[in-house]
């Protein structure tokens, strides 16, 4: 959306600085990207969203309450203390969004990309959430309403995406692989 931000800018400086110094290896680095991107994250939300597409029950206590219903999973990672979970319907369509700062469920979707942290992701998509949401790729039916939640240090907030049509036909083992965590925020279908 728009040029790397100062903070990104900084952050990749102290990386650099405390590499050359000898107080972090790249390693080091890459592991805990490849921990949040991989180990933490989107699989384990796909995982919930899966399972609440098969299991009726599962899916109730979810939009229930979405803590307790992820909290036997033990998910490393945290942010899911006050989780709400908003399923998308065939007349409405759920996106999220932090207008603070970068509020996210980490445990389930890893690492925040950095769009979702962008002042204009942040203002627009309140305004104008059809158009933010095109222009990401993805077009809401013109006759589905769009909500958007704003999570907070509170609440953290979890879109669950419309299964697809012909569920019935994939292995319970392919369907996280038809979710993507831009589904899980609302940008895209899932």
């Amino acid at each position: 959306m728009s040029e790397r931000s100062p903070q990104s800018i900084r952050a990749e400086a102290l990386e650099a600085l405390l590499i050359e110094k000898g107080f972090l290896k790249a390693e080091d680095v890459d592991d805990v990207i490849a921990r949040y991107s991989e180990r933490v994250g989107p699989l384990n939300g796909a995982q919930v969203v899966a399972r609440a597409w098969t299991d009726k029950r599962f899916r109730d206590d979810l939009l229930r309450d979405g803590s307790a219903a992820v909290s036997p999973y033990q998910f490393e990672g945290g942010q899911v203390e006050k989780l709400v979970v908003v399923a998308n319907t065939p007349a409405i369509h759920n996106v999220v969004v932090c207008t603070l700062c970068s509020c996210y469920p980490w445990a389930l979707l890893g690492l925040p990309p950095k769009w979702y942290k962008d002042p204009e992701y942040r203002s627009r998509i309140v305004r104008e959430p059809r158009k933010v949401i095109s222009e990401m790729g993805f077009e809401v039916a013109a006759g589905k309403s769009i909500k958007v939640w704003d999570s907070s240090a509170e609440i953290r907030y979890l879109v669950l995406p419309e299964p697809p049509e012909n569920l019935l036909q994939y292995d319970e083992n392919e369907l996280p692989g038809l979710v993507s965590r831009d589904g899980m925020i609302g940008v895209a279908e899932r």
